[in-house]
C-alpha cells in the first residue's frame, strides 16, 4: 500500500466509520460534506487515488458503489431493487397501484448485498413525510423492506390500512384488543385501529438517501 495524503487518509477514515454505522457506502456528497472538501471533483480525484493504492474498489454505474478492500476481499454483489412507489412516513397516503403493490416497476434502484442484509426478495419505497425522522428516515429517502406478513412489537413495518386504502410506515405494537402505529417523531400522534384493520405488507431493513 502506497503512502496516502492527508486529504486520502481522511476520506478512507470517513468511508471507514460511514459503513461501521451505516452498513452501505456513502455517496460523493456524503464524502465531500464529511470530510469538508470544497467539491466531488476533489472528492473523486482521491477516491481514485485510493483505488489506485489498492485501499478501495469502485462501482461507477450506482452512486455508492465503494468497497473498502481488506474486509472480506470481494467485490460486493450489486443488486436491483424495484421501487414499487411512495410510503408515508407521516400521514397514510394512498398505495402507487390499484390493487395495493403492483409486482411491476418501472424504477430500480442498484444497492450492494450488504445494503440489504442478504435477504431475498427485497423490495424499496420512497418516503413522503417526516415521522420517521428519530428513525433517521426522512422525506425522500428510499426504504428497503422484506415481505412479511407478522411483526414483533417495535418492529418497523409496511402496513395497509383496509379501511382507508392506504399504506404508512410506522412501528408497530399490539396492545390488546387495538394496533398502535407509532410514528418515531415525538411531535406526531400514533395512530390506533383495530388488527382486522391491518395488513402488514413488509418489514424494514435498511434506507439510504439518493444523492
Amino acid at each position: 500500500m502506497k503512502e496516502l495524503s492527508g486529504k486520502q487518509a481522511d476520506i478512507l477514515e470517513f468511508l471507514r466509520k460511514f459503513l461501521e454505522e451505516k452498513d452501505y457506502p456513502p455517496s460523493i456528497r456524503d464524502i465531500q460534506e464529511g470530510c469538508g472538501i470544497s467539491s466531488t471533483s476533489v472528492v473523486d480525484y482521491n477516491l481514485r487515488k485510493l483505488e489506485e493504492k489498492g485501499h478501495i474498489r469502485r462501482d461507477r454505474e450506482i452512486s455508492r458503489g465503494i468497497e473498502l478492500l481488506g474486509a472480506r476481499g470481494r467485490r460486493p454483489r450489486i443488486l436491483e431493487i424495484p421501487v414499487l412507489g411512495s410510503i408515508a412516513a407521516g400521514q397514510p397516503i394512498p398505495v402507487p397501484s390499484s390493487e395495493r403493490w403492483s409486482n411491476d416497476s418501472e424504477e430500480t434502484v442498484a444497492v450492494t448485498e450488504d445494503m440489504v442484509r442478504g435477504r431475498e426478495n427485497v423490495f424499496a419505497l420512497r418516503v413522503k413525510g417526516t415521522s420517521m425522522i428519530e428513525d433517521l428516515i426522512d422525506d425522500g429517502d428510499i426504504v428497503f423492506l422484506e415481505p412479511a406478513r407478522s411483526a414483533s412489537n417495535g418492529d418497523r413495518v409496511a402496513v395497509w390500512l383496509k379501511d382507508r386504502g392506504e399504506v404508512t410506515l410506522k412501528r408497530f405494537y399490539h396492545e390488546g384488543d387495538r394496533i398502535r402505529l407509532q410514528p418515531a417523531n415525538s411531535t406526531m400522534e400514533p395512530i390506533y385501529t383495530a388488527p382486522g384493520n391491518v395488513e402488514i405488507q413488509g418489514r424494514f431493513i435498511s434506507s439510504f438517501r439518493p444523492s
